[in-house]
């Protein structure tokens, strides 16, 4: 059986920053030839990046704007450089506690790995029709936002030309202005919240700039057509997010595109009895990205759905230097990190907010600061975001608005938390 270093699963915009990392960390520790994997089921390196022609990438990251294959060009020539050993067309069919790996390709079959350190970066999925409840037949014409990106710009096909999109999300903004551009025209964008679910730059620049309707708290009621669809109904909801009777609208339309939320591609992660957090459906991990599953890491959109790429590589590179650290100790012999170490922090939400990553923080661990991203459960205006260690406020940080559209974060110092006792608590406050 082989056995590698580290085997990163996912060769996106995670996968590739995670073994890049990781492989930097080995070389800088004196180890000569690391052995690190990247396990990747499409035909190409970039993930989803590969479709994402749209600029905007980057700017965090290289300091200049960059379309998505573009970005993903900047990694994968990093890979190269650095002869890191990658497979195409290989299936990971399961993975273990204990760090082996099932994967399958046309090559070798079905085959098993091992590994000292593994890391988990399949990225998310959309969610498709069946979980939304729509009522109406099933035509043609009914895509995914993601569905019709890669479509249009990897297969040079067009859905339609007269399109509907429900749901505000970020694809689904961009497929507003994408669709128009090849010379579609887009209805209106639907919203079943009272608030939008992408960016404020992608409201602006895909739907405001292009003249298209974003209508909040509204939903498709039903879809008109048998063989192809004809057009749907469009109504207005409460705050119950149930539709309200005689506020419906029909329009005539042939394409319906969906972009209702992301779920990260967490199938394996559940095969393997890891610890998920429920509200991200991603792991739950600690401040070296580390899940509850010892060796076992996440990163990228697998553990939590990111707005920014740049944000995903940060937390990619964190992730892959500490899964090579995992692995140089193991090799050494040296005392294993203590999961259960009386000054691990954990960390909580309090006002507004949903989750936060990571969900515990051990100070002894830690670099000298530690970002905790989060995401809110609503809009809120003139607030201020506020971080606690025990009873103490150690940041009250004044925002002019704050949405679940957009990922925020606090970063908090290692002088801060060193001999810190009790949980910190992130909390939004309203004013």
């Amino acid at each position: 059986m082989d056995r590698y270093d580290v085997i990163v699963i996912g060769g996106g915009p995670a996968g590739l920053s995670a073994a890049i990392s990781a492989y930097d960390e080995f070389r800088a520790k004196g180890v000569e030839k690391p052995s690190v994997l990247v396990l990747e089921r499409d035909v190409r390196l970039g993930g989803i990046l590969n479709q994402c022609i749209h600029n905007g990438f980057g700017l965090h990251t290289f300091k200049e704007e960059l379309t998505g294959p573009e970005y993903a060009l900047r990694y994968i020539n990093m890979l190269r450089e650095r002869n890191i050993e990658f497979m195409l067309q290989t299936m990971v069919m399961s993975i273990t506690g204990d760090r082996r790996v099932t994967a399958m390709n046309r090559q070798r079959g079905m085959f098993e790995m091992e590994c000292d350190s593994l890391v988990l970066s399949m990225g998310c999925r959309e969610r498709a029709r069946g979980a939304l409840n729509i009522p109406g037949y099933r035509p043609a014409g009914i895509y995914s936002a993601g569905t019709a990106q890669r479509l249009v710009n990897m297969e040079g096909f067009m859905p339609g030309r007269e399109v509907v999109i429900l749901g505000s999300g970020d694809i689904g903004l961009i497929m507003a202005r994408r669709m128009t551009l090849e010379g579609a025209r887009v209805l209106a964008v639907a919203e079943l919240m009272p608030y939008s679910g992408g960016l404020k730059r992608n409201i602006v620049q895909c739907l405001d700039d292009f003249g298209i309707p974003l209508l909040l708290s509204h939903t498709v009621v039903d879809i008109k057509g048998k063989e192809r669809v004809e057009g749907l109904v469009i109504a207005e909801v409460d705050a119950s997010l149930k539709p309200i009777p005689g506020t419906e609208k029909e329009y005539k339309c042939d394409t319906l595109l969906l972009s209702c939320g992301l779920l990260p591609e967490n199938e394996l992660s559940n095969g393997a009895g890891i610890e998920m957090n429920p509200v991200t459906n991603g792991p739950k991990v600690n401040e070296s990205m580390e899940t509850g599953t010892p060796g076992v890491y996440a990163c990228g959109n697998v553990l939590h759905v990111h707005d920014l790429v740049d944000y995903v590589s940060e937390e990619a590179a964190l992730a892959g230097r500490c899964a090579a650290d995992h692995s140089m100790r193991l090799k050494e012999k040296a005392e294993a990190y203590d999961r259960d170490d009386d000054t691990a922090i954990t960390v909580t939400t309090g006002n507004g907010v949903r989750y936060t990553v990571p969900v515990c923080i051990r100070p002894k661990f830690m670099d000298e600061t530690v970002t905790i991203r989060f995401r809110v459960g609503n809009v809120y205006r003139n607030c201020f975001v506020d971080a606690y260690i025990g009873d103490e406020r150690v940041l009250h940080r004044k925002k002019q608005v704050v949405s679940p559209g957009e990922m925020e974060n606090v970063i908090l110092k290692k002088e801060q938390l060193t001999g810190a006792s009790g949980n910190v608590r992130i909390e939004i406050c309203t004013e």
